[in-house]
């Protein structure tokens, strides 16, 4: 059917009315009058508030010169401004004039930029330092060097601690510990101590400082009576660094305290602090704690310092480098005029700061030959291919001796464990993600000698302190020459001989090369494989493992068959049901 034209379909068709729906189709225009605006074929409306922008712009403007309006008529551009006239008679200066030479009351002319400056005289005959000379850079820079030299005060000829005036029963509980004559620092320190004056130790780990400072503190306490204990307010302070050094410290001071009749308490976090604040309530007369616990029990009103008598700062060295300087400043402040101990291994600017601010005309003592090397500690360097670097380590640990091997990460801990367990080597480890109570046992397993071999990362360096450790094997380099010398430290205690082992791989000797140049230390270096008789030399004849039979670390998963046959079945509940949970430690222990 045809298409019928438009005209045909509607009777009421005009050709000349326009379309219902129109828009006029301009680019842009504007009506005054209406305040509309059309742009791109679509009209806009304006609302009742912007109908005439033109005149808010106005508005705007007029507000804006009422703000900077003031009496003053606008300058003319045509008019010359007349010098300003000054109270004084001086007249304006004139810049086209010539000024003469300021003239001083010396003789000394005035300086000409064109001259070349000749070289500044000194009164010594001294020449000019030339960079070009041929001290080497690690002689140069002394960035951790101490701002003053305290000079050490000889110590007095004391040979038994009868000599010091102690009481008998401490002189009898160290005879029975096996420390019936004191140490050089312990001789120097304790009289000093025990006069009342402010005492700065500087020595090695391993050289008694632990003594030579618990010693003069209970004999204070010892002095002055059994006075009542306050509560929350201990009298005497060990600050120490580490959660495993006070431990330590608490295992050697506990004993020589209880024979008199005191008792200590420590303070760290990383395990429950209702515990802590239980202990503190009852009262307690020496505190030994870590900055960051104490200040947080300090801030909580929980431990108050203000009767305390008697503060040892232990280890100060490694404090600074932990960042507890700040802390340990607050505490110290918190102690008021009470005595101060300080003992620190090396004397860096942080450390020689706390010497000044809270130290009144200290005692020092340095330990003799401390910057010189220690002859009881060897320093090896084993050079080796990376297929040799896994033997020549297992058969490092396999010696009869105790052997401390420090990694960088927890990861590389955690593995080599697991392959020295594997392979039948008991073997511990101490890392930053064991918990407390963990780390407590690992740490007690190594010093009695249920294992032989400990895995340590950095993290608890300072607080290993046990005297017969053999090897000190570095796995992993440290990262500065401080920490190497903080590693070889929990060797060659207490008189005894160690040997510091770093395995190298082959041609990357330059990093512990500038280790040990900057540390001081001489070390042999050698070239091993798997089998090298050398190994045999420094870890000395392969040792059968420990018999699991005739120890008990607590735990049934170190249990041998024979232990756990004693035992008989595991105990039935219920229904004539098995024990789990001593069910799954069996299998543990199988799968091991």
């Amino acid at each position: 059917m045809p298409v019928k034209p438009r005209s045909s379909r509607s009777k009421d068709f005009d050709p000349k009315r326009k379309p219902r729906h129109s828009a006029k189709k301009t680019t842009s225009t504007r009506k005054d009058d209406e305040g509309k605006r059309e742009k791109r074929g679509f009209e806009s409306y304006s609302t009742s508030k912007n109908k005439n922008p033109s005149a808010k712009r106005s508005e705007r403007s007029a507000k804006r010169s009422e703000r900077f309006a003031s009496e003053r008529p606008a300058r003319k551009y045509g008019d010359e401004k007349p010098a300003r006239k000054y109270d004084s008679e001086k007249p304006a200066r004139k810049y086209d004039s010539e000024k003469p030479a300021r003239k001083y009351d010396s003789e000394r002319p005035a300086k000409r930029y064109s001259t070349e400056k000749p070289a500044r005289r000194y009164e010594s005959e001294k020449p000019a330092k030339r960079y070009e000379s041929a001290v080497p850079a690690t002689k140069r820079r002394e960035p951790d060097r101490k701002l003053e030299k305290f000079v050490s005060e000889a110590a007095q000829g004391i040979q038994t601690f009868q000599e010091m005036d102690l009481p008998e029963r401490l002189v009898m509980e160290l005879a029975k510990g096996g420390i019936a004559t004191p140490f050089p620092i312990q001789a120097a320190t304790i009289p000093a101590a025990l006069s009342g004056r402010d005492v700065l130790g500087r020595g090695k780990t391993g050289s008694g400082k632990t003594v030579a400072f618990g010693v003069p503190l209970i004999t204070f306490l010892a002095r002055a009576g059994n006075q009542p204990r306050i509560p929350n307010k201990p009298r005497a302070l060990v600050l120490a660094p580490t959660r495993e050094l006070a431990e330590q410290i608490d295992k050697a001071l506990a004993p020589i305290a209880k024979s008199v009749g005191f008792f200590t308490t420590t303070i760290y976090g990383g395990v429950p602090q209702s515990k802590q604040e239980r202990i503190l309530n009852r009262g307690v007369d020496i505190a030994i704690a870590t900055p960051g616990r104490l200040e947080d029990l300090m801030e909580q009103g929980v431990v108050d310092l203000s009767e305390v008598e008697r503060v040892v700062i232990d280890e100060a060295d490694h404090m600074a480098e932990l960042g507890f300087i700040e802390p340990v400043t607050r505490i110290l402040t918190a102690t008021g005029e009470s005595q101060k101990l300080l003992f620190s291994a090396t004397l860096d600017k942080q450390v020689a700061s706390l010497v000044k601010k809270f130290l009144t005309d200290p005692f020092v003592y340095e330990v003799p030959g401390e910057t010189e090397q220690n002859l009881d500690i060897e320093h090896r360097v084993l050079i080796t291919e990376p297929k040799y670097r896994s033997r020549v380590f297992h058969r490092l640990v396999q010696g009869s001796g105790k052997s401390i091997v420090f990694v960088r990460t927890k990861q590389t801990a955690e593995a080599l464990a697991q392959s020295l367990n594997d392979a039948g080597i008991p073997t511990a480890r101490l890392h930053g993600d064991l918990n407390q109570s963990q780390r407590t046992k690992n740490l007690a397993r190594f010093s009695e000698g249920f294992t032989r071999v400990l895995i340590a990362t950095d993290v608890a360096a300072r607080g290993i302190h046990v005297d017969d450790v053999k090897l000190v094997i570095q796995v992993d380099l440290p990262e500065d020459y401080k920490t190497y010398l903080h590693r070889a430290g929990r060797t060659g205690r207490a008189g005894r001989k160690g040997i510091v082992v770093s395995i190298v791989p082959s041609g990357k000797t330059r990093k512990i090369e500038g280790i040990l140049e900057r540390s001081e230390r001489k070390a042999i270096y050698s070239e091993v494989v798997g089998e090298d008789p050398l190994l045999t030399e420094l870890a000395g004849p392969i040792a059968p493992p420990p018999v699991l039979d005739q120890l008990d670390f607590g735990d049934s998963r170190f249990d041998g068959p024979a232990k756990r046959a004693s035992k008989g079945k595991p105990e039935l509940r219920g229904k004539g049901r098995p024990n789990k949970l001593q069910g799954a430690k069996d299998r543990r222990f199988r799968s091991r």
